[in-house]
């Protein structure tokens, strides 16, 4: 698996840091959302509070004041009156009437009384007529409960099987208190209701550890009971069927306890969800600013790194580059780097320069040991170098062929060191046995490259340079193309110079002859575009030491050998 792109890691770098810090923001955001919510749906709570205690006050001063108003009825004060004084040994006749003039009396006051049942009562609270959607629970005989001091307030009292919420409100004929009308409420999930509109939240009523109303679920309502009465004194959070609820008292009436609550779940839902929305555009806008300034900064960190790391593969593909690379000034270590880099390819360069300066000299020095054995053949390697170069030129090589060719060229008699001199300086013609001695000079010749491995792209040229279209050649009789290309060039430019030069046995040959034979010879000893390539490039080889005769294709210094 290849390793990620710097620029690739900066960019996943920044957007990995800006995504932790967004999250974090959002987790302490909602942290702090929550935590707001808390403290928000407890003051909702409690200001709500307030203000149902007013309203409840409110309403129920209201309440008694039209039922102190409706209680001035003289016909239903009369008729409680008579029935009290008669009750003891009234006709049946006389009591029946009595008692539907009460109850008739009643009817028409809790039609017009909020409640759920009124009941008139006497001076012991015993029932004695009772009217309204609940008047079967409160049957004539049944007795209502009063406060212990007896001055009839507002109170929580158990008739039949029920609570109420029960006001009192006195009936007086003159200065006698003859009894009462009782207004009661059930204390049910119906009057649970109308105070949750009220408290503007969810409401319960509890009473030693029982709920008698609420708006809650069920879950929710047996987790509150199980609080307990006592723990509902004060504001609170708790947890109810795994969720967080503010709890708020709202008043007490005997031991009936009324409490507001809240689900600070529901709305840190809501409002976290609504700051998560606004801060889900600023994370946007904060990803895009992260992604464009990311590209910048990995841009401005990376560019100079991938250019050293060209520089380098160039380098590794090429040989080192000689242009410096120039400081990028984005920052003090990329331009310490890259001094540092300049530094390293300036001594590569530098050591490159003298190897190839030692190199040559190497080269130059054993074809100058190979010449100094037959003063004859003095500077014959120099001259096949230097007319392979020029023909090689001519054919258009690149630049790496000629020199390829340039060294392989002063290589190529490189193994007749190992011809004998009696051999190799003999003035006159070879026996066959001498020739077969020379012939091994260019197997032995590879044979002494292939010991050093920078020389081993000239092997072909020192091996093969007597190779010949025709396959007569040797060391293997190769035939036309199978000759490589630098060894058919090195071959004409040896038969050239061979010819052209003076020998023990014979004087050197007029230019224009030596150029007469290699057409001769094309096809069979030559290749054609080689001699071709040397015809061409004989005027460019005149030195102004060694005049040019365009006529007779011959230097003034080989005439003078020649004669």
């Amino acid at each position: 698996m290849r390793a990620p792109r710097f620029v690739t890691r900066a960019l996943v770098t920044s957007f990995l840091t800006v995504a932790l810090v967004l999250g974090a923001v959002f987790g302490v955001l909602s942290l702090q959302v929550r935590e707001q919510v808390r403290r928000s749906v407890a003051d909702n709570l409690a200001a709500g509070q307030q203000v149902f205690t007013r309203l409840e006050a409110r309403r129920q001063s209201d309440m008694r004041a039209a039922v102190a108003t409706l209680a001035e009825n003289p016909t239903l004060k009369a008729a409680l009156d008579v029935w009290l004084t008669e009750r003891g040994n009234p006709s049946d006749r006389t009591g029946r009437e009595v008692l539907a003039t009460v109850q008739r009396e009643a009817d028409k006051i809790a039609a017009r009384a909020a409640a759920d049942v009124l009941a008139v009562a006497d001076s012991h609270g015993r029932i004695v007529a009772s009217s309204g959607r609940l008047s079967a629970a409160w049957p004539r005989g049944a007795t209502i409960g009063r406060a212990a001091s007896g001055d009839l307030p507002d109170r929580a009292a158990t008739v039949g099987s029920g609570r109420y919420h029960v006001v009192s409100v006195p009936l007086q004929l003159a200065e006698a208190v003859i009894g009462s009308l009782e207004l009661g409420t059930a204390l049910d999930s119906g009057y649970a209701r109308e105070l949750a509109d009220l408290s503007r939240g969810h409401v319960a009523m509890l009473s030693n550890g029982t709920v008698l109303g609420t708006t809650l679920n069920a879950t929710t309502a047996r987790d509150l009971a199980a609080l307990g009465d006592g723990a509902l004194g004060d504001p609170r959070i708790a947890t109810l069927d795994g969720e967080s609820w503010a709890i708020q008292p709202l008043s007490r009436l005997g031991d009936v306890t009324f409490v507001a609550l809240a689900s600070v779940d529901d709305a840190a839902v809501n409002q976290t969800a609504a700051a998560l929305r606004s801060l889900a555009w600023v994370a946007l806008g904060a990803m895009l600013l992260a992604g464009l300034g990311s590209v910048w900064l990995a841009r401005t960190l990376t560019r100079p790194i991938d250019d050293l790391s060209q520089s380098l593969s160039k380098m590794i593909s090429a040989g080192p580059a000689h242009q410096s690379l120039p400081l990028s000034g984005s920052s003090r270590e990329l331009d310490q780097l890259t001094f540092t880099f300049n530094a390293l390819m300036a001594s590569l360069v530098s050591a490159e320069d003298e190897t190839e300066a030692t190199y040559l000299g190497a080269v130059r020095a054993l074809a100058a040991a190979l010449d100094a054995r037959d003063p004859y053949t003095a500077g014959h390697s120099e001259r096949v170098s230097r007319f392979s170069v020029a023909m090689g030129e001519e054919l258009t090589l690149d630049a790496e062929s000629i020199e390829t060719l340039r060294l392989g060229a002063l290589l190529h008699d490189i193994g007749k060191i190992g011809v004998p001199d009696e051999v190799l300086r003999k003035p006159g013609v070879l026996s066959p046995a001498e020739f077969e001695a020379i012939k091994t000079h260019p197997t032995a010749g590879a044979r002494i490259l292939r010991s050093i491995a920078f020389l081993a792209p000239h092997i072909p040229i020192v091996e093969l340079h007597h190779e010949r279209p025709d396959g007569l050649g040797y060391p293997y009789g190769l035939r036309g193309d199978d000759i490589p290309l630098f060894a058919r060039i090195v071959h004409v430019a040896d038969a050239f110079d061979a010819m052209t030069s003076a020998r023990a046995y014979r004087s050197g040959r007029i230019p224009v002859e030596a150029i007469a034979e290699l057409r001769r010879g094309i096809g069979t000893d030559f290749d054609g575009p080689s001699v071709d390539a040397l015809i061409a490039a004989l005027p460019k080889l005149v030195t102004a030491s060694e005049p040019f005769d365009p006529v007779v294709f011959q230097w003034a210094p080989h005439r003078a050998r020649s004669a």
